[in-house]
C-alpha cells in the first residue's frame, strides 16, 4: 500500500478512535467516520472490508498498542513500579484532560458496550488488557512483588477505574488519590 493509501487509512482509524472515545461504539456510525476522516466511502470498504466491527477493532487495536507502548517506555525509565504506576497516571490523565475530559481509555468503552455481545471486539479488547496487564506483571515481578500476576489486575483496575471517575467528575483528583494508594498497597 502507498503513502496515500498508509494515510487515508490512518485517517479512518484516527475519526473512528476520536468517536468511540468521546461517545462509544455507536457513536462511531460508518457516515460519522467518513464525514470526520474525509476519507471516501469506497477507502473505507478497501482498507476495512468487514466494515465497521473490523474498523473498530482495528482503531481499539491499535490504541491498544499506542498505550502499551507508553507503558513499556516508562517501564524502561521508571526506577520501580510506583513510579510506573504514578507516571501512567500521569500521562492518562495529560491526555484526558487535554481532550476536555473525552478521552479516557481508548479500550474501555468498547469494552463495555460490546464484549458482552461480540466476540471479536471481546477479543481485541482482552488482547490490549492482557498486553497492559502483562507488561504490570513483569515490572512487579522484577521488582521481586511475590504476587506480580494478582498485583497487576489489581494496579490495571484501579487506573482503569481512576479514568472513568475522573471523566465523570471532570477532575484529575481521582488519579492522585490512585497515585497515593498504588505507593500504599506496593
Amino acid at each position: 500500500m502507498g503513502q496515500k493509501g498508509e494515510e487515508t487509512r490512518g485517517r479512518l482509524l484516527d475519526a473512528t478512535q476520536d468517536l468511540i472515545e468521546g461517545g462509544g461504539y455507536f457513536e462511531a456510525g460508518l457516515n460519522r467516520v467518513i464525514a470526520a476522516s474525509g476519507a471516501p466511502r469506497g477507502s473505507l470498504y478497501f482498507h476495512f472490508p468487514g466494515g465497521k466491527d473490523h474498523l473498530v477493532a482495528e482503531s481499539v487495536r491499535r490504541a491498544g498498542r499506542e498505550i502499551g507502548q507508553v507503558v513499556h517506555d516508562l517501564a524502561e525509565t521508571a526506577p520501580d513500579t510506583v513510579t510506573l504506576v504514578t507516571a501512567m497516571l500521569g500521562v492518562l490523565g495529560d491526555r484526558l484532560e487535554a481532550s476536555g475530559w473525552r478521552k479516557g481509555c481508548p479500550v474501555a468503552t468498547v469494552a463495555l458496550e460490546m464484549a458482552a455481545t461480540n466476540d471479536p471486539l471481546q477479543e481485541v479488547c482482552s488482547e490490549a488488557y492482557g498486553s497492559w496487564e502483562g507488561s504490570l506483571r513483569d515490572r512487579l515481578a522484577a521488582d521481586g512483588h511475590p504476587e506480580a500476576a494478582d498485583a497487576a489486575v489489581a494496579v490495571l483496575a484501579l487506573i482503569e477505574g481512576a479514568l472513568v471517575l475522573a471523566k465523570a467528575h471532570r477532575s484529575r483528583e481521582p488519579l492522585d488519590r490512585v497515585a497515593r494508594q498504588v505507593t500504599a498497597l506496593l
